[in-house]
């Protein structure tokens, strides 16, 4: 067996706040460095060579992914009415042996009647092939994809390195001609305004969106600026209404929230504030076909729904429509005609209402959409059409491939367009969801608090601790990790894996204050939350410690990096995807991208001891206990700008030196030289990534202890 590379120590002191701390890897931060570039090359050979005996089991993994997957497929058809008068269906296809997605639409005649494109159908017009536009680029990723309310442009963009810095293009959907765009890198996002004019966002040194431009397509002058966020908290993003006369900007912080309109027949009259920026008030900004509608937290905690008029320029003008309701936060309102759709999350498990317009114009009560199994993620996604008496839902769980439904608003009538196949396997045959059971347990935390944990595994699997598992959370930004399936997961359940999902504080799953109290000063909850839920699989007969996996990836990173150094006895192995592990040094630091955006999710340890003081208590790169620890493997991409690859690089080198040396148990780093923070772009190499990450799980939590 190789020795694993021994990084050097180059001593850098830190100061604040009266402690002193010697970073002996911080000259990791120069991630263009010679000598840092070696040491990842070194680091990624050593993994090659520590996993080498897996090859085969990976190419199992890969052949299962492959076998249960519908490789060339299509979307379900999408009706879109222009403002031309044309009609399209636009879907996207892809085909086996092809990485990435093809673009498409095709002339509608009837909203009512989808068309089987099964084959290009006569009439079908590729829109884009990301195939042909990533042709030689070693990465590759679509950012906006819009076509102009007329129908004759189409706006994207791509990023080619996986640092999130996009470059536009404007084609000519006839011709296939390229027009002038604005020849700077972008972020991601972006709308039209009206047909000839553009709306995209630039960034700052930090990659912050700070600034909103509108471009005239062919204008020879320059572009229009039309808001700068000097706040280093905030951030920008645009989107346009769905009747499209309106284009919408938000500046966001973790906290508060502000909203501009900008008229899409009269641009040059320029920005109207929607409700001045007021600290701790959350606010998002619906255009319906009356007015405008509003969810916010001006005096409920799990926010509300209020309507206003389409001059309002402040809370003063929103009338109450649907009060906060204990125990639902409300997330979000889709806005017909006729209907408005409410989307929520309660109990760990998302709501989804209609409320129906009355005969004389005011609303009904919500409705619930319901749905049949004990655990599930569910959406509404949102018509292009203001009258529309439909929507589409996408449902899943744990046990049911992704399904898309339409849903009529007006009699409640259901029908499944599509759901996901899972092709029969060549050993075990057809997929039968009835071999798997999906369950809710409740976890006691250290606090007493109640933690939510989905459990997913076979009928057969035994309950004497024999089984492996895999322990999965994130716990930050109030992001709720509702049950998903996967083909992939498969390959774990049919090899006898228990698999689970952690709700912990942090995530947004039982609500605004489920995510409080997993923030700022009460962080050290998610990781107590995590360490709680692996030990009640074992005490629960689920598994034991010398089989469990923890896994997490980005903030979830954060959480198994901090829980196995609380507690190194309660697991075997934990992969860290691209892992937040050494928050502490970079929080403290506000050059870094998005840094200061970040100080109201976990404080600011530069100004504030109290902040710095939990956080030294908790980063995982200062923590780390000596003695026996699990076997980690870290994966992380060289051109990530939102967790820099220098943070699981310097805990690795943290780990080697500190933990017990135990072959059995190896520390091991693999980065990704041409890849962001979701890793690289194709499906095939994506696929091919999983196998290994898959077969690693599965070989650690079958080693002997």
């Amino acid at each position: 067996m190789p020795q694993p590379p021994r990084a050097d120590a180059r001593p850098t002191r830190r100061l604040h706040h009266g402690d002193e701390f010697v970073d002996d890897f911080a000259w990791m931060s120069d991630k263009g460095s010679a000598d840092f570039l070696a040491h990842l090359a070194a680091e990624n050979a050593y993994t090659v060579d520590a996993t080498a005996h897996l090859a085969p089991l990976r190419d199992e993994l890969y052949d299962d992914i492959l076998a249960r997957t519908r490789q060339t497929d299509l979307s379900v058809p999408s009706f879109v009415r222009h403002t031309d008068g044309s009609a399209w269906w636009y879907y996207s296809r892809s085909i086996e042996g092809l990485d990435y997605p093809i673009h498409c639409r095709l002339p509608a005649l009837d909203a009512d009647e989808i068309p089987d494109v099964t084959t290009a159908p006569p009439g079908e017009q590729v829109v884009l092939d990301e195939n042909l536009v990533a042709e030689g680029q070693a990465f590759f990723a679509l950012g906006l994809c819009d076509v102009s309310p007329d129908g004759r442009l189409l706006a994207w963009s791509q990023d080619t390195s996986g640092d999130e810095r996009y470059r536009f293009h404007v084609i000519d959907l006839a011709t296939r001609a390229e027009l002038p765009a604005p020849d700077v890198p972008v972020a991601a996002g972006g709308c039209w305004c009206g047909d000839e004019r553009l709306v995209y966002l630039t960034v700052d040194d930090a990659w912050r969106p700070d600034r909103v431009w509108l471009h005239t397509l062919g204008s020879a002058g320059a572009d229009t600026l039309l808001l700068s966020e000097p706040d280093e908290r905030f951030w920008l993003g645009v989107d346009d209404s769905r009747d499209r006369t309106k284009v919408l900007i938000a500046s966001e912080s973790k906290q508060t929230s502000e909203y501009w309109l900008l008229d899409v027949t009269d641009p040059d009259a320029g920005l109207r504030v929607v409700a001045p920026r007021r600290e701790g008030l959350e606010y998002s900004v619906e255009v319906g076909t009356d007015g405008l509608y509003i969810v916010h937290n001006d005096g409920a905690t799990d926010f509300e729904l209020a309507v206003a008029p389409f001059t309002a320029t402040g809370a003063h003008d929103w009338q109450p429509l649907v009060p906060q309701r204990p125990g639902v936060r409300l997330l979000g309102v889709d806005a017909y005609a006729d209907y408005l759709v409410l989307s929520s999350r309660s109990q760990a498990l998302p709501l989804i209402e209609v409320l129906t317009r009355l005969p004389d114009g005011t609303w009904g009560d919500p409705v619930p959409i319901g749905f049949d199994e004990p655990l599930y993620s569910a959406g509404a996604v949102s018509s292009d059409d203001p009258t529309t008496d439909r929507i589409r839902l996408v449902h899943e769980s744990l046990v049911t491939p992704r399904r898309l439904e339409e849903y009529r608003l007006d009699t409640g009538r259901r029908r499944v367009l599509k759901a996901t196949e899972v092709l029969d396997h060549p050993v075990l045959g057809a997929f039968d969801p009835g071999a798997y059971v999906q369950h809710r347990e409740w976890v006691t935390a250290p606090d007493g608090s109640r933690v939510p944990l989905s459990i997913v595994h076979r009928a057969d699997v035994p309950r004497d601790g024999s089984a492996p598992a895999l322990l999965y959370a994130y716990g930050a930004y109030e992001t709720s990790m509702l049950p998903w399936f996967s083909i992939p997961r498969l390959s774990l359940l049919d090899r006898g894996f228990v698999w689970a999902v952690a709700h912990v504080r942090g995530g947004g799953e039982l609500g605004r204050a489920w995510y409080e109290q997993g923030r700022l000063l009460a962080k050290p909850n998610t990781f107590t939350d995590f360490v709680a839920c692996a030990r009640h699989l074992v005490d629960e007969g689920w598994t034991s410690a010398n089989r469990l996996v923890a896994q997490g990836g980005s903030a979830g990173g954060l959480t198994v990096g901090a829980a196995v150094n609380l507690a190194p006895d309660a697991f075997r192995a934990v992969h860290a995807d691209v892992p937040f592990v050494d928050a502490l040094t970079t929080i403290l630091n506000p050059d870094l991208p998005l840094t200061v955006t970040e100080w109201d999710e976990w404080g600011d340890p530069l100004h504030d001891p109290a902040v710095y003081a939990c956080m030294k208590g908790y980063t995982p790169y200062e923590n780390v206990p000596a003695g026996r620890f699990p076997a980690v493997l870290a994966t992380t991409s060289l051109n990530d700008t939102r967790v820099e690859v220098t943070e699981p690089a310097k805990w690795v080198a943290q780990l080697r030196r500190t933990v017990d040396d135990d072959p059995a148990r190896p520390i091991l780093l693999r980065t990704e030289m041409v890849a962001g923070h979701g890793g690289v772009s194709g499906r095939y190499q994506a696929w091919r990534d999983l196998a290994f990450e898959l077969a690693w799980i599965i070989d650690q939590a079958s080693s002997p202890a």
